[in-house]
């Protein structure tokens, strides 16, 4: 069994994606969990996958206090929960896990509470899928854990707080609330917004005109088919550091529209090229595998067969080849019974792998 930091119990109140995720995760590792719900058919769906057993299971065992309780509830119900939750077991640390942090701070020290057992964190992790019965236990694995804490939090509240990310297999890092909010307005909820616009501009139109679309439309409004009562939440909380972006956003969009109202006018061509260069630059500043530096790698597209198999064979010959993938998409061929696997390597393995294939059979395209 994986060792872990946390003995438990364990009480997570909230049995949606997250908070099941977190329960499959711990109940894995061998700490007890013990769920909550207002649903109680959210909460039966988690227990009946196996990330815990009901609270009232707990509190049934007088005595006994949970080592930590988690509070995942939605972000304008987060602080009434946490408080709650501190008076009910008044020797447990508690955590939430909203996306959001300063606005939950602010209201609960306006409760004039004792907050060194409280801290607030936020898994940067999620699916476009909502409810328990998306849930998995891996979710968390390598993804980055924010911990936000407070000057009145004690050393031990901190601790748990990092504890439970690590034992999840996150990557735990220690943000400031209002800089974790700064952060999350730029690289989490401007992305949300922006996707979320270009997807509605598709709303009526022909089909026809839609069965061009390739990976393109796919990725970037991949995250539009997200939760929208809880992204409600999210942008109203958190709209003070997101507008500001919105204006920049703003301002680029007004700048291309008068470019292209009069795209042969003097200057229009150069301004079009400087907008896609700034664009160039941005991208190239996102970190790279693993959190490490950006790092460019070379693509080569393999035809296969849209039939069972041929993705597992193909994966395994490169595997036997000994190149390690980088990233990799799919997609399929507008009118052709063949799917395209699209394949980033290091540029130092990509002459190699593509011969390589080629002598194995498979149709590259470079």
């Amino acid at each position: 069994m994986a060792p872990t930091h946390l003995g438990g119990p364990v009480v997570v109140i909230g049995t949606g994606l997250l908070g099941t995720s977190i329960g499959l995760g711990l109940e894995h590792r061998g700490v007890p969990v013990f769920l909550e719900d207002p649903s109680p058919t959210h909460q039966a769906v988690a227990v009946d996958i196996g990330a815990g057993r009901p609270v009232a299971e707990l509190e049934a065992d007088r005595g006994v206090e949970p080592q930590l309780v988690v509070v995942a509830a939605p972000p304008d119900v987060t602080a009434d929960v946490v408080e709650h939750a501190l008076a009910r077991w008044p020797r447990a640390v508690v955590v939430d896990i909203a996306s959001v942090k300063s606005a939950i701070l602010a209201d609960l020290r306006l409760r004039s509470l004792d907050l060194s057992r409280y801290v607030g964190t936020h898994p940067m992790a999620g699916r476009e899928k909502s409810g328990p019965v998306a849930a998995r236990g891996e979710l968390f694995t390598s993804m980055p854990w924010v911990v936000c804490a407070h000057k009145d939090a004690s050393d031990d509240a901190v601790r748990l707080a990092k504890a439970l990310g690590a034992d999840l297999g996150a990557i735990v890092t220690e943000f400031d609330p209002d800089e974790h909010d700064e952060a999350v307005a730029l690289v989490s909820h401007l992305p949300q917004v922006m996707s979320s616009l270009l997807a509605s501009r598709l709303q009526g139109t022909d089909l026809r005109l839609l069965s061009l679309a390739g990976n393109g439309l796919r990725d970037t409004t991949r995250i539009a088919a997200s939760d929208p009562d809880l992204w409600i939440q999210i942008l109203g909380a958190n709209a003070d550091k997101l507008v500001k972006h919105l204006y920049g956003v703003r301002e680029d969009v007004e700048r291309l529209i008068g470019t292209l109202e009069a795209p042969t006018a003097p200057g229009a061509r150069l301004d079009l090229a400087q907008l896609m260069s700034e664009g160039n630059a941005g991208q190239a500043r996102i970190p790279g595998k693993h959190g490490g530096p950006p790092q460019a790698f070379a693509w080569l597209t393999v035809l296969v067969d849209d039939r069972p198999g041929q993705i597992a064979k193909l994966l395994t010959e490169i595997g036997e080849i000994g190149v390690n993938l980088e990233d990799l998409r799919l997609d399929h061929s507008s009118g052709r019974n063949v799917g395209m696997v699209e394949i980033s390597v290091l540029p130092s393995k990509h002459d190699d792998l593509v011969a390589e294939l080629e002598e194995r059979g498979w149709r590259v395209l470079q």
